[in-house]
């Protein structure tokens, strides 16, 4: 097994673009790490820089104690499942898993024992005579896997390898390539541009942008204490709410003024501190905005809007509130949720509220 640490490591183009920027990461031996982010935010990079297919700019990849800038990929004890699959479509299942190991003269016996390993934990062993063409998709991605566990490598690279399957395929994926890592008891690093595969898979995520590493954190705190706007707004879905606001300090108590509105924040040293009249950014998930009245606080400030869209999803309904000319996203029960056109009051759980600041999006803590 074995950690991977990348120490201030760029990727710059001959062009000049810089699709890493100065990365410092820390990934622990037998750890699950998922790198997260829009298209183009580098995550691919860093995995392809990892796997030895990118060269690294600047900066120092180490795996285990070994610095591995200069070694080349097949010396790098890792093995790769791409978003392609890349089977050969004239080679057998069983032929497909082997090849590396073929290529590398193992002994036909050892061979067979790995292969069969593989098949029984991927539940492939019935289609090992079988070429790629007489596969789902969801089948082909266990032999794009077997391929990788006969090599026995000390470091898994995913890159978005559930992306081309449908819907159903790829959570019953997430829950196999789950459940792989903890019967291998290998390090996974795993790239996607689904949030919700991060948050189901990973021990930690390491959300990106722009090449830049935003926050590092498990999923849990991630959801919890996002460290600015964009990690706040790219993990949870729906996505999380933002509204423009002002700070106001009334006898002690503190108010976010939205338009002729005010939400009351919680207690805390620190927003005393602010100056009366700073420009905020509320955020506030739709599972936190309490439409029920009966589920009011007393005392507090109770915000309306109309509903423009409802949307059943089975036991809860997303509400499309239009508060003021701000567009509000509510999970609500569907027993008591309104109806579409209608009036609604609502109030924000003002402990689950996220202050952020309106010029830095910086979260306010």
């Amino acid at each position: 097994m074995a950690s991977i640490t990348l120490k201030n490591v760029f990727k710059i183009y001959p062009d000049g673009f810089t699709a890493v920027n100065d990365l410092s990461l820390e990934i622990r031996d037998r750890e699950f790490v998922v790198l997260v982010g829009p298209s183009g935010c580098g995550k691919s990079t860093t995995l392809r820089m990892i796997a030895g297919l990118e060269e690294i700019s600047k900066g120092e990849l180490y795996i285990g104690d070994r610095l591995v800038n200069s070694i080349a990929p097949k010396d790098r004890d890792i093995a790769m499942v791409f978003q392609s699959y890349a089977l050969y479509p004239d080679k057998t299942v069983y032929k497909n898993i082997s090849f590396g190991l073929e290529r590398r003269k193992t002994p036909k016996d050892e061979i067979e024992k790995r292969v069969m390993q593989a098949a029984k934990i991927l539940d492939i062993e019935h289609l090992l005579n079988r070429k790629p063409r007489a596969l789902s998709g969801g089948q082909r991605q266990r032999v794009a896997l077997g391929r990788a566990i006969v090599r026995s490598p000390s470091v898994f690279l995913f890159d978005e390898p559930l992306s081309n399957l449908d819907a159903k395929l790829r959570t019953a994926m997430r829950s196999e390539i789950t459940k792989l890592h903890k019967n291998l008891d290998a390090t996974f690093i795993y790239v996607t541009h689904d949030q919700t595969e991060a948050m189901t898979m990973g021990d930690r995520i390491v959300v990106m942008r722009d090449g830049v590493v935003q926050q590092v954190a498990k999923p849990q705190e991630l959801y919890d204490a996002p460290r600015n706007m964009f990690v706040a707004g790219f993990i949870g879905s729906p996505q999380m709410n933002f509204v423009e606001a002002v700070l106001r300090n009334k006898n002690g108590r503190i108010f976010a003024a939205v338009k002729d509105d005010a939400v009351l924040l919680p207690e805390n040293e620190k927003f005393k501190t602010l100056p009366d009249g700073k420009k905020l950014k509320l955020g506030i998930r739709p599972e936190n905005i309490v439409t029920e009245k009966e589920r009011f606080a007393p005392d507090e400030p109770v915000l309306h809007g109309r509903v423009d869209i409802c949307e059943l999803m089975g036991s809860e309904v997303f509400l499309y509130i239009d508060c003021k000319g701000t567009r509000l996203t509510v999970r609500a029960p569907s027993y008591s949720a309104p109806k579409a056109d209608e009036e609604v009051f609502f109030q924000f759980d003002r402990n689950k509220l996220h202050l952020f600041d309106a010029e830095t999006e910086e979260v306010i803590r």
